[in-house]
């Protein structure tokens, strides 16, 4: 199942409104992008959506940083293929158990009623941010590279902030 994408400009949090800053020749601009989430682990292409944010944006050539705003969610650059994406969700899956013994899930430890702390420890492993470079006005991505937003404590609307800067 794929990913609902929303624009986001959260009037209740500043932080999360579209920006510009204007300083002679360099530009910043940031914005908040939704995603809603339809399994408890689920890799999202967030690729074609980003780029289209990155192309919007004018900045012909700088960076652009991606943020997820969650700590059970992560950030990655791979290929996009199926056999993969299986074997992505299998490694994290054999390396961080969903049913171990965590203190977080204990509630002699944690008031989290949500027993996650295996999406925790995943979201930590994939990491919340990259950073990449705009170049002629366009991500700049190998052939087989896409971006991918890893859920794993979904279904839920998860949030990405988005920041380019260059000029």
């Amino acid at each position: 199942m794929s990913a609902l994408p929303i624009d986001s400009a959260r009037s209740a949090s500043p932080a999360a409104a579209p920006t510009a800053h204007a300083v002679p020749g360099f530009r910043i601009q940031s914005r908040i992008v939704d995603f809603i989430t339809a399994e408890r682990t689920q890799l999202m292409n967030i690729t074609e959506r980003i780029s289209e944010i990155v192309r919007r944006s004018g900045i012909s050539d700088g960076l652009v940083h991606l943020q997820t705003l969650h700590t059970t969610t992560g950030l990655a650059i791979g290929e996009w293929q199926d056999a993969l994406l299986d074997d992505f969700k299998g490694f994290v899956g054999s390396v961080v158990a969903r049913d171990a013994d965590y203190k977080h899930n204990d509630p002699a430890f944690s008031d989290c009623e949500r027993r996650n702390a295996d999406s925790h420890l995943k979201g930590s492993l994939f990491g919340q941010t990259l950073l990449l470079q705009v170049r002629n006005a366009a991500l700049l991505l190998g052939t087989w590279q896409s971006l991918i937003l890893a859920e794993f404590d979904g279904p839920r609307s998860r949030s990405i902030a988005v920041q380019i800067s260059g000029i």
